[in-house]
């Protein structure tokens, strides 16, 4: 049986079968193991974790700790309680969109790889080459940010540096158009998303590309970048301050847990705060070479739970609500046993958004897509409701492939 424990609880003798936090934060070359020493309890609370899954057919139990289905319920319950906030309106179809989205996405990828190469070789940031991207994500977030941010969930080993810097610039323009901050701060942030991971340029290959957990050694160079992207982008004529301070910054956590400057609750700036959540939610969604993607929604659920230590609570609630609880191309199971996929969620209720359905699991077939309102009563273009989030490996199946539906 698998329950979940503060870190407080543990003791030698019980096995951890999960660490509960983003790969960056990791202390241990295992995510799976029986605690043999107070030292490993030292350094799982000394890295900020605070919740652990331990597995008692395994190791020592704690009574009254939670199962992990229970603690996962009492999750989901919170978030209902969120889920009926409004959200910004679209402007345009997710259909309409999706086709300039992919340009801009290949745009500022290869912009990002430019900046990675320059950075190497010692040269500065052309803000003249970065700000027409910049623009155009903010204007494709304007018009349906779906469509990017759900693009920008493929990822691959060889683009995954580069993209991930175009996601959190994404995700952080929607969270600050979502938050209603006006145009310049939203595109300062854009512009610190873009290049907070500028510093990656110095860490070597082997390190950055590591099909493994990391030792100490290389954690400690991994944990570098962030002060090595500040040193870079001050070379940078007319660098604003706020991109400077999330590249500085983006690893700071509210406990005095994160890095390089180990700051806490009060002293991190509110665009830190929101680039750390969007840059973990972008990080443990991908595929990585060492460690399974987790799905968005999933993803979200994490984020929550680690906001009552790692972030902003605020926060992290008002970025469940830009993305929405299932976000654009999510795979979700519906009450009527179909699969489909999120796109576009509901302008008040994130519980209810429209979804493309395309498989019966009943029947284990494909069927023919619609889109289905989850919003709107039977007979009206709905009368379905998500029970859960899905993997698409369980089902292989690619949910990504029905986006649009067509007329």
């Amino acid at each position: 049986m698998l329950k979940k424990v503060d870190s407080g609880q543990l003791k030698v003798g019980m096995y951890i079968h999960d660490l509960s936090c983003d790969w960056m934060t990791h202390p241990f070359v295992r995510n799976r193991f029986l605690i043999t020493k107070d030292e490993e309890i030292g350094k799982i609370r000394s890295a900020g974790i605070h919740d652990v899954v331990i597995d008692v057919s395994r190791g020592l139990d704690v009574q009254d700790a939670p199962t992990v289905a229970e603690a996962a319920a009492q999750t989901e319950e919170e978030l209902i309680a969120l889920a009926t906030k409004p959200v910004v309106p679209l402007r345009v179809p997710l259909g309409e969109e999706l086709k300039r989205a992919a340009m801009i996405r290949h745009q500022a990828s290869g912009l990002v790889r430019t900046v990675m190469q320059d950075a190497r070789l010692g040269k500065a940031v052309q803000l003249e080459q970065v700000t027409p991207v910049v623009e155009n994500i903010t204007a494709s977030i304007l018009r349906n940010p779906g469509a990017l941010v759900g693009l920008l969930r493929i990822k691959t080993a060889d683009d995954y540096t580069f993209l991930h810097s175009v996601s959190v610039c994404t995700l952080l323009v929607a969270f600050c158009r979502s938050r209603g901050m006006d145009p310049d701060t939203t595109y300062q942030a854009g512009l610190g998303g873009l290049l907070h991971d500028t510093g990656k340029a110095l860490v070597p290959d082997k390190i950055l590309n590591k099909p493994g957990p990391l030792t100490d050694e290389e954690f400690a160079i991994i944990k570098k970048h962030p002060k090595d992207g500040y040193d870079i982008l001050l070379k940078t004529p007319e660098i604003g301050p706020i991109p400077l301070d999330i590249t500085l910054h983006h690893h700071e956590r509210r406990d005095g847990s994160g890095y390089p400057d180990k700051q806490g609750e009060g002293t991190i700036s509110e665009l830190a705060q929101m680039a750390a959540i969007v840059d973990v939610y972008d990080a443990i969604t991908a595929d990585r070479c060492y460690h399974k993607g987790v799905s968005a929604a999933e993803a979200l659920r994490k984020i929550y739970e680690w906001s009552k230590f790692h972030f902003n609570p605020q926060f992290a609630q008002e970025f469940m609500r830009c993305v929405g609880i299932y976000p654009v191309g999510t795979l979700v199971m519906l009450e009527s046993g179909r699969l489909g996929v999120v796109v576009e969620p509901h302008e008040t209720n994130l519980l209810a958004p429209k979804v493309n359905v395309f498989f019966n699991t009943k029947k284990n077939v494909y069927i023919k897509p619609e889109t289905v309102d989850l919003s709107k009563a039977l007979g009206f273009g709905g009368g379905d409701k998500i029970v859960r989030h899905e993997s698409a490996a369980k089902w292989q199946v690619d949910p990504m492939k029905f986006l649009v539906v067509a007329g």
